[in-house]
């Protein structure tokens, strides 16, 4: 059986929310019923329930779903321990305002002192968002002093995600 994915935010579409779970449907149907209740203050009845079903997704991988946009970011550096400095700073100054869900840095083995980051935003619209805002220029700005040489950006639109 498929497990499945709720997102407060969408079901029952809790501005603010960060509570997302994933589970068997009827299991995580009741889990987001009681959620919705105790924390947001709906009421438990038939149509509490619909919405939650009806907001029920297959499980995402790695929690990335169609729509989402990766950005890939490729660099060279000889202070990488100094990057991820940086990255925990940005990430501290841009607060609640940070739209990027979840990143990882990869070291490349075939090219010393060459890394990947991958990030992953809800959506395009997000991303640049996220771009915009001040504490990210800040970073960009600083990033740029660390790397050797100019960051490369592959920008990517999530088509479809498949768990093997």
């Amino acid at each position: 059986m498929t497990r499945k994915y709720v997102d407060c935010r969408d079901t029952p579409s809790v501005s603010g929310c960060t509570l997302t779970m994933s589970g068997e449907a009827d299991e995580l149907e009741r889990a987001a019923v009681l959620h919705a209740v105790d924390v947001h203050g709906h009421v438990d009845d038939a149509r509490l329930r619909e919405s939650v079903r009806a907001g029920l997704r297959d499980e995402p991988v790695a929690d990335t779903e169609p729509g989402a946009f990766i950005q890939l970011i490729e660099f060279s550096t000889q202070r990488i321990d100094e990057v991820e400095t940086l990255t925990a700073e940005w990430a501290e100054a841009i607060g609640a305002d940070r739209t990027a869900r979840w990143a990882l840095l990869a070291a490349d083995r075939d090219r010393p002192n060459t890394y990947v980051e991958i990030v992953e935003f809800p959506g395009y619209a997000e991303a640049m968002t996220n771009s915009a805002h001040p504490a990210t220029a800040r970073f960009a700005e600083r990033l740029g002093k660390l790397c050797d040489g100019e960051a490369r950006f592959v920008n990517l639109d999530v088509r479809t995600t498949t768990r093997l």
